[in-house]
This record gives C-alpha cells, sequence and structure tokens, in this order.
C-alpha cells in the first residue's frame, strides 16, 4: 500500500492507497521541531491501527525543517521501501511559466498535476489553507502563478488579536448577511467576505485566461467554510494534493 504524505505549514495529512484507491486518510498538526524518531513514532501509530503493509511513500513539504527530519526518517526506518519526495529533479510533469521556478511550492505543482490529470486546462485551484493560494493551468498543463491572500484562520487570530472587543469566532454560515451580534458579525465578514475575495479574484483570472476555463477546484483544509457561497468555484477535491502524491509517485516508480 502507497503511502502519502503531504506537510503543510499548519497541518499534515497522510493517506494511503491501495492501486488508484484512497483507503484511508489522517490530518495532525504539523510540528516543526518534531524530530525524525518522533515522527516514526506518530505515523507508525496511525498505520498500526490498520495494520497496513506498505510499499511505497510519497512526500510533499512546504516546512523545511520538517522535510530534512523526515528525510531521516525514511533512512531510519523506511529505507527497504521506495520512497519519492517531490523536489527538483523529480519527474512531475510540470512546466513552470513563472519568473523563479525555485520559489514554487511542492504542494502547488503536486496540485497542478492532479488537476491536470483529473480536468486538462485551463484550470484554476484555490487551496483554502494556513494562506489562501490561487494557482492557475494552461490549457497545456504548464503552472502559470497565482495569487496569495492570508489564510481564514489567520485572519481570524489577528483580528482577535488586534480588535480589543473582538474574539474569535467559529468560521461558520450566519443566519444572515447583516449580523444581529458581533459573533454574527464576525461570521459574515469571514464567510461572505472570503467567498466574495475568491469570486473576485477568480473572475479576473478567468478574464485574462480568454474568459473560459475547464474548472475551478477548492482543495485545503478549510475548502468546505466557503465552497458553498462562492459561485465561481465548481468543483471540490478534498484530497487533491494527496492524489497528486500517488500520481507523482507512479510517474517515478523505482525500480
Amino acid at each position: 500500500m502507497l503511502l502519502c504524505v503531504d506537510i503543510g505549514n499548519t497541518n499534515t495529512v497522510l493517506a494511503t492507497f491501495d492501486g488508484e484507491t484512497l483507503v484511508h486518510s489522517w490530518r495532525i498538526k504539523t510540528d516543526s521541531r518534531a524530530t525524525a524518531d518522533e515522527m516514526a513514532l506518530k505515523f507508525k501509530g496511525l498505520l498500526a491501527a490498520d495494520n497496513v503493509q506498505l510499499t511505497g511513500i510519497s512526500v510533499a513539504s512546504t516546512v523545511p525543517q520538517a522535510l530534512r527530519e523526515l528525510r531521516t526518517m525514511l533512512s531510519r526506518y523506511y529505507a527497504k521501501l521506495p520512497t519519492v519526495l517531490v523536489a527538483p529533479g523529480i519527474r512531475t510533469g510540470v512546466q513552470l511559466a513563472i519568473d523563479n521556478p525555485r520559489e514554487v511550492g511542492a504542494d502547488r505543482i503536486v496540485n497542478t498535476h492532479a488537476a491536470y490529470q483529473m480536468y486538462g486546462g485551463p484550470t484554476i485551484i484555490v487551496d483554502f489553507g494556513t494562506s489562501t493560494n490561487v494557482d492557475v493551468i494552461s490549457e497545456k498543463g504548464e503552472f502559470l502563478g497565482g495569487a496569495f491572500a492570508p489564510g481564514i484562520e489567520i485572519s481570524i487570530d489577528a483580528l482577535a488579536s488586534r480588535a480589543a472587543q473582538l474574539q474569535k469566532v467559529e468560521p461558520v454560515k450566519p443566519r444572515n448577511v447583516i449580523g444581529k451580534n458581533t459573533v454574527e458579525c464576525l461570521q459574515s465578514g469571514i464567510i461572505y467576505g472570503f467567498a466574495g475575495q475568491i469570486d473576485g479574484l477568480v473572475s479576473r483570472i478567468i478574464t485574462e485566461l480568454g474568459g473560459e476555463v475547464a474548472a475551478v477546484i477548492a482543495t485545503g483544509g478549510l475548502a468546505p467554510v466557503i465552497i458553498g457561497e462562492a459561485a465561481t468555484i465548481t468543483h471540490h477535491e478534498p484530497m487533491l494534493t494527496l492524489e497528486g502524491l500517488r500520481m507523482i509517485f507512479d510517474r517515478n516508480r523505482p525500480a
């Protein structure tokens, strides 16, 4: 069984695949200070519940310190398994049509590969994570760049910390757009404000692309909070990065 690991700034998502079938997935907090041994203990504990026998591991990370410890963990505990770490030199099939290809995070490359394989192009990906990333894929499958915005949780935390009479609230849809109390006012601004932000960005990108796209895909842990209110989003792929890791592992499968 293949283990795919997506290490993000806030969360780490793991999933096992039997061929193209996703068997089980887990979401845990990313700890950039965790050692290789601590990582191994956590991974083995999750996998032990299903008595998983691994045949390979595919990894993408946007956290350099965690990636360094993960490399050590793989060499120490999984040395006999075929592994693919998405980094320069790995065959992804994605051409980076931007100014500085080295700036692109591994997760964005993996998402681009998966989205193009699923829907073709041009395609737009909206990844709701620590930051909100809007990535653009050309008709030929090239990564064209995109836009970054502060993520939902970051924005909530910043507002609560800088405004004396405001507090952190659960990001759920309020009864009305016009809030009748402080909590509803905050929730309205979060839900409808971010939905409007996404619709505005996506609409402008579609115009730059010539007025038509194959799909606008939402992914990331916070996508369910917004997708019901963002009119431009056409598809929800919560496991987009993990599916991409599976595909890239197949492209680079060691002999």
